[in-house]
């Protein structure tokens, strides 16, 4: 790409609230690693604080997503966190990036801008195979969870639709995912921005 500079020579000062959402094996910890390196700034993910309220309770990830299936506690004590994450930092006025699957809904109006990742079915179980959770694991997972969100929230993942950037990262590699993030977030200009769509918040 003629004239551009590689991701990691990039120089982007943007306070932003970003989120980074998507299925299991989308590339979404990548994807953050790398942004959160160019924009200098923390970021919070939810796999880890499923791990972490797993290490809480003396559970496996295998058992505690066993135990997500018999009851709703520990899906909203996991988004209970990432809400109160996204509310102090919606309101720092600096970079932060915050990754779930419902990162983006929960974010809602909060966040500066929404990212969803997506791979084909074969990819994602290909890049998911040497997890400590077993691919079947994080089928079973997604599925249960896709249920709970329209249950819980009334929350319809197949709406895209709030999303400001949608990539299929099968078709790209780690780098050109992360380059054509920070495309967008570099070329984000508060002033022409016309309006993303409104998320209302939800009960948790």
């Amino acid at each position: 790409m003629s004239g551009s500079l590689p991701p990691a020579e990039r120089d982007i000062d943007r306070n932003l609230f970003i989120t980074v959402s998507g299925p299991p094996g989308c590339g979404a910890t990548t994807l953050v690693e790398g942004l959160a390196a160019v924009l200098d700034c923390g970021y919070v993910s939810g796999g880890e604080l499923f791990r972490e309220i797993a290490a809480e309770r003396d559970m496996s990830l295998s058992q505690l997503i066993a135990e997500t299936g018999e009851s709703e506690e520990i899906d909203r004590a996991l988004d209970r966190r990432l809400r109160t994450i996204a509310e102090k930092w919606g309101a720092a006025n600096k970079a932060f990036i915050l990754e779930s699957r419902l990162a983006g809904w929960i974010a809602g109006n909060r966040a500066d801008i929404r990212i969803w990742l997506d791979a084909p079915d074969e990819v994602r179980a290909d890049r998911t195979m040497s997890r400590e959770e077993m691919t079947s694991e994080m089928q079973v997972r997604e599925v249960i969870e896709e249920k709970r969100y329209r249950s819980y929230y009334g929350v319809d993942l197949s709406d895209r639709s709030i999303y400001d950037l949608v990539i299929n990262t099968g078709r790209w590699d780690a780098d050109g995912t992360l380059a054509l993030a920070l495309t967008g977030i570099e070329r984000y200009d508060v002033e022409s921005d016309e309006g993303a769509f409104d998320t209302p918040d939800f009960d948790i």
